[in-house]
């Protein structure tokens, strides 16, 4: 037995040298086979680059070429063409030659049908954006299809001034370089700086409509601020106020208390807050408190009694010149033509009747009215002949309509405003 089992193990050590030998074989042949793949993948990579050099470095072999076309000559055509599409080598030297051709001009003597349209102005404080390339693809599609269609065609180029945002880059600009303000230069001087910036930088918009092959008449090329635009503007106003279709008033504007000017309506952008929220305003060294609302009361002039009213801005309250009920209110008809008395000012504030306005269902049903400082309010101080009260100064900060609170920043007003109701 013990004879079987040694010969037994000898055999089974064989086939474990065997197994083991094989293996090995198996792992050499693998790593061959890797090292081949390896290989082979290096030596496709090093085509690839190697291709990709010979073709970039062929691209600027035409490029340079082409570069020797004298600005204005029409690019040959009857030389080498590149084996695929290259925006940059179809796009030299054509725009230049179309210019100079005048191909975009329109012919004052032609008596072919007129077609003309103005491209809408982009800002010239930036660069163009995709949105611009997609229609101004689409005008330039229009324009070259009308030309061809035998029309006597003008494409109007032009930059826009963009209001606001021009204004604060070159303020930004001025009190870096300089320390100053528009109001330390005055008017004339930083209209200047206007100029000087948009001189800078207003080429680049041009020369990327150029770039997208733009059709436009440059000689036409024009600023909305320029002399002839504003003399343009300016006669346009007159002549529709003296045939009465505008008139000057006292309105409401959006004033931005940092740049000390009105910002247009649909330059402003309006956040909705579901109830206490902090914000970061400029000036101020800590978050402003939105969407509290706050309850005060007025008293009534002949101390019968008084009038709670709720507001998210109380400071507001310092130009109040009413309280308006509903004038189906069962709760305030008893206070019908009544007054009460404003505890800051002690003006005498008459409470009012307005079903358009008020809403007997929300707050207490009654409600202060700011006419110098609400779009609603204004409304309703244009129907009741209120008087219309400003507390602001240009800077936002209170003015002399705000009693002791004359000087404080409106924000902080809110809080102090507050704490002297809660006192009185």
């Amino acid at each position: 037995a013990a004879k079987k089992a040694a010969k037994l193990a000898e055999k089974e050590a064989k086939k474990a040298k065997a197994a083991a030998k094989a293996a090995a074989a198996a792992e050499k042949a693998a790593a061959a086979a890797a090292a081949a793949g390896s290989e082979k993948k290096a030596n496709k990579k090093a085509e690839a680059e190697a291709k990709k050099a010979a073709e970039a470095s062929e691209v600027q072999r035409i490029l340079e070429g082409l570069s020797a076309v004298a600005k204005g000559d029409k690019k040959p055509t009857d030389g080498e063409m590149f084996k695929s599409y290259n925006p940059k080598m179809v796009e030299a030297a054509w725009y230049d030659w179309w210019e100079q051709c005048g191909f975009f001009k329109p012919d004052p003597d032609s008596d072919k049908p007129p077609f003309t349209i103005v491209i809408p102005p982009p800002n010239v404080t930036g660069a163009l954006h995709i949105g611009h390339a997609l229609t101004n693809a689409v005008q330039d599609t229009i324009v070259r299809w009308r030309r061809m269609s035998g029309y006597n065609v003008l494409w109007v180029p032009g930059t826009d001034h963009a209001g606001i945002a021009t204004q604060s880059v070159v303020e930004k600009k001025l009190h870096k370089e300089q320390g100053v303000t528009r109001h330390d230069l005055g008017r004339d001087a930083f209209l200047t700086e206007v100029f000087k910036w948009v001189d800078e930088y207003g080429d680049r918009i041009c020369t990327q409509l150029r770039r997208m092959g733009s059709s436009v008449d440059w000689e036409r090329c024009v600023f909305t601020m320029d002399s002839t635009r504003s003399a343009a503007v300016l006669e346009a106003f007159v002549r529709m106020h003296e045939s009465g279709c505008v008139y000057r008033d006292n309105r409401l504007v959006n004033w931005d208390a940092r740049l000390r000017t009105a910002v247009s309506d649909i330059e402003v952008d309006y956040i909705d807050v579901p109830g206490r929220t902090l914000i970061n305003v400029p000036g101020y060294d800590k978050p402003v408190e939105f969407g509290v609302l706050t309850s005060f009361a007025y008293p009534l002039e002949d101390g019968s009694g008084e009038v709670v009213v709720a507001t998210t801005r109380p400071e507001t309250m310092l130009g109040d010149t009413a309280v308006a009920v509903h004038p189906e209110d069962e709760r305030y008809k008893h206070l019908h033509g009544k007054s009460v008395v404003h505890p800051v000012s002690k003006r005498r504030i008459p409470i009012i009747t307005d079903a358009e306005l008020v809403d007997m269902a929300f707050g207490t049903g009654a409600v202060k009215i700011t006419p110098a400082h609400d779009p609603n309010d204004f409304m309703v101080g244009k129907r009741h002949s209120l008087e219309f009260i400003n507390i602001l100064d240009d800077n936002g900060n209170i003015n002399d309509q705000g009693g002791s609170f004359k000087g404080q920043p409106r924000f902080e007003a809110r809080i102090t405003v507050v704490d002297f109701l809660k006192q009185a």
